[in-house]
Formats: structure tokens, sequence, C-alpha cells
């Protein structure tokens, strides 16, 4: 599909954004239309109002809800046959029990956490964070209280190591349009990650949790009888099977990595096939297929096929949805909303690295993708950046973060991940923002803090 130029005025097109997002709050919060309903709704009523021709209203409805579901529903029903196999067969007890025996009790959202932060270096945030989810549940089951409480802190390690820390797609390609070292931006984005996750995250977790008393949910969960004492898993296994998608996942995020360095040669045959194999979609399937290999001596491949298929069926709903959220999202980039709102500020004046995190805040509110928001940012702001001669290295990486700071805020009903979290941890639309809104925002906003006073200091 060709891309649609848009001749409307950028304050026109601005209102249209606030209206519609207006209407969602109504439509989905006061008036308790069904989420999926009101997205597709507003999708189509904003396309037609912020003047994308009527030819192209439909294909670009189509294209945003597709390109959604294209990247989440493999994903989602992989990393939920994978959960499920780990659940029934007592690997998420098992790793549950390990994680509290060395943290202790009162630790567990932090073991849960950290554990979450290493998983996540290498893992997409979705993938990371379905995978994880039976852990979770096995945690939350076993202590009580708010599902918040254990949720957000993994959920929020997830967040930062895939917005700040390369190998992730996002801080590598605006690493490659401002021309910063990938290396030097590793270690400053696992600097800035560290104490942004605690802060943000870990300790807004167990916030919220007492706050917000949300139930353990069957989601992901089963009520199906424990495995038996001599069944259950050795922890190494567990965690093998853990490792095992971070480790093929690192060889396309890692690879890309190394090409974008300069290290190895990206063309070569070798490098694309272990690329491929790294992809994600591939790595849980590989990962799916020795689960089963590993547990069928056990159960069965008629047992393990029951619960794989099984498992499928809650969550179809939630890839509905956040294929409808993307269709919104899709449907604002299309329009022009993001361009024009980023075209207003690009000449503000302010200090670029303010100006980037401005920037990327407002293409995030705009449009919903935070890696879209990333790049696009950097890619704006690349030739204020290169024409200043007098930047050091270690800047360049802080308008890095700063980007991927302001890309990370304010995740709201155009972002696929709000609906995704949403949806698994059994929230409802206004609880999430108070919840998971407001943690995005507050981990943004404090990694961009941190590394606008750093760029004060050196």
């Amino acid at each position: 599909m060709q891309d649609i130029i848009n001749t409307a005025s950028p304050f026109f097109l601005l209102c249209v954004a606030a209206l519609s997002i207006i209407a969602l709050l109504l439509l989905i919060i006061k008036l308790r239309v069904n989420a999926f309903v009101a997205l597709i709704l507003v999708s189509f009523c904003t396309a037609v109002i912020a003047g994308i021709p009527s030819e192209a209203v439909v294909p670009t409805l189509m294209n945003g809800f597709g390109g959604t579901l294209a990247s989440v529903a493999l994903l989602v029903g992989l990393g939920a046959m994978i959960g499920k196999l780990l659940e029934i067969s007592g690997g998420a007890q098992v790793l549950a029990d390990k994680l509290i025996g060395t943290f202790g009790a009162n630790k567990a959202p932090l073991a849960l956490g950290i554990a979450s932060l290493i998983f996540g270096f290498p893992i997409f945030f979705d993938a990371g964070l379905i995978v994880m989810m039976p852990i979770i549940f096995s945690v939350a089951k076993r202590f009580g209280g708010s599902l918040l409480i254990y949720a957000l802190p993994a959920a929020g390690a997830f967040a930062v190591m895939h917005a700040f820390v390369p190998p992730h797609p996002g801080p590598v390609a605006a690493a490659g349009f401002l021309g910063a070292d990938i290396g030097l931006l590793l270690l400053v984005g696992l600097l800035v990650a560290a104490p942004t996750w605690y802060l943000g995250s870990y300790l807004f977790g167990v916030y919220a949790g007492k706050k917000f008393n949300i139930p353990l949910m069957s989601l992901l969960s089963s009520q199906e009888p424990k495995p038996q004492p001599d069944k259950l898993p050795r922890f190494a296994t567990v965690m093998s099977l853990l490792l095992l998608p971070m480790l093929l996942i690192f060889l396309d995020t890692g690879l890309n990595t190394l090409t974008a360095a300069g290290i190895i040669d990206g063309s070569s045959p070798l490098t694309k096939v272990l690329r491929m194999i790294g992809k994600t979609p591939i790595a849980l399937l590989i990962t799916l297929l020795v689960c089963l290999i590993v547990f069928a001596k056990d159960y069965g491949m008629k047992e393990l096929d029951r619960l794989c298929s099984e498992s499928l069926a809650p969550i179809c709903g939630v890839i509905l949805i956040t294929g409808a959220g993307g269709m919104y999202g899709g449907v604002l980039r299309s329009s022009g909303i993001g361009d024009a709102l980023a075209g207003l500020l690009t000449d503000t004046g302010m200090p670029v690295i303010v100006a980037a995190f401005v920037i990327a805040t407002c293409l995030r509110v705009a449009q919903g993708s935070a890696t879209v928001a990333l790049t696009t940012t950097a890619a704006l702001i690349s030739p204020m950046v290169l024409a200043t001669v007098d930047l050091s290295a270690l800047y360049l990486c802080f308008i890095v973060i700063a980007i991927a700071g302001g890309a990370t805020v304010l995740s709201h009903f155009n972002d696929s991940g709000f609906w995704l979290v949403s949806r698994l941890l059994g929230m409802d639309e206004k609880t999430t923002l108070r919840t998971w809104t407001v943690m995005e925002t507050l981990l943004g906003t404090i990694a961009f803090l941190i590394v606008w006073v750093l760029s004060l200091v050196f």
C-alpha cells in the first residue's frame, strides 16, 4: 500500500488525535463499550475525519490490525503453549521455589524483577512477558495478595531492557542514526536501566499492588492437579528451557548489533541463517518443540497436544484486542498526525537532549509504537546532532537514552503493549491506565532525568 499524503493542517490533525483519545476514554470507561468494538469504531472515524481517502480507509485499518497480529499472534500463541507446559509439568513451581529459596519470601517481587532483567537482555518485551507469566502466577498463587506486586516489577524489567539496552532494535537503530557507539551505549543503557527499573518499576509495583488488588486470574494459570513430586523437572532443565529462547534470539539481536558496529559482515550466508533462527517466532517454535520432547516421556504426546490446544483458547481475546490497538495506532501513523507533531517541535530552540525527549514523547502519545517513536525521533534530530561537532561519544549515548525515555512514557489505547498487559493481568482499562501507564511514564521520565543530569556533568 502506498504512503498516504495528508494535506490537512497540523493543528487540525492534532485536534483529531486528541478527540479520538477522548472518545475512547468515554466509550470504554464511561459507557462500558467493549474495547474491541470501541477501538474499531474510533479507528474508522479517526481515519475518515483525518482525511484519509475513502478508498484507503479500510486497507489502512486492515494493515494496522494485520501488522500487529503478525508480530503478536505468533508470539502470544507459542508463548502460551510454552507457559502451559512449564506450569503443568511443575517447571514454573520449581523455578519459583528456587527464586524464593535464594531471595526469601519477602523479596519475591525483587527476585522476579531481577530474573526478568536477565532474561530481558536479548528477548523482546512481549515474548519475555508471555514466557515469564507462569512463573509470576506461581509465585502469586503461593503468597497471595495483588498480582501487580509480582507482575509489574517483571513487566517493567522487560520494558526497560527493551527500550534502553542494545541489542534491542530501537536503541540500535537510534544509535545508527546518531552515530553513537554501540558498545558504549550498551554500558550506559545498563547503568541507566538498573536504577530506572528499581525506582519506577519495583518500588512502584509494590506500591501499586498494595493500592490495587488484582486477583490471580486463570488466563495462563491451570486449575488441573499439581504434578507428583517425582515428576517435577529438575531446576537445570527448567532454566535450560527458559534460557534457550534467550540464547536463540541473541543470535539475531547480537549479530545485528555486531553488523551495525561494522565488526562482522552481515551479508554472509552463515550470518543470515543464524539471524533467521534467532527471529523471535522461530526461537519460540524451537523452544516449544524442545519442551514437547522433554515432557513427552512423562505425559505422552496426546496429553501434551491437549494442553497446547487448551492454552490457545483463553488468549484469543488478548490477540484480537491487541490487534485492534495496533489498528488505532496504524490509523494515527497513516494520517500523518505524528509527522505533523514532530514538525512543529523540531525547531523549538530547546537543548538537543530535551528536544529529543519531548519529540519522542509526543510521537509516542500520537501513534503508540515505542519503536516507531524512537527511530522516527532519531531520524528527525539526526541532522541537528550531526551538525553539532563538539558532542562527545558519551553525550550521543545520553541522547539515545533520552529518546528511548520519551518513547516509553504514556502507554495508552494506541499501544498494543497496553492491551497485552491489560488482558494478561485481567485488568480493566481504567486500572491499566492507573498502573501500567503510570509505571511506563515513570520509567521513561526517570531515565531521561538521569541522562539529562549526567549530560550537564560530563
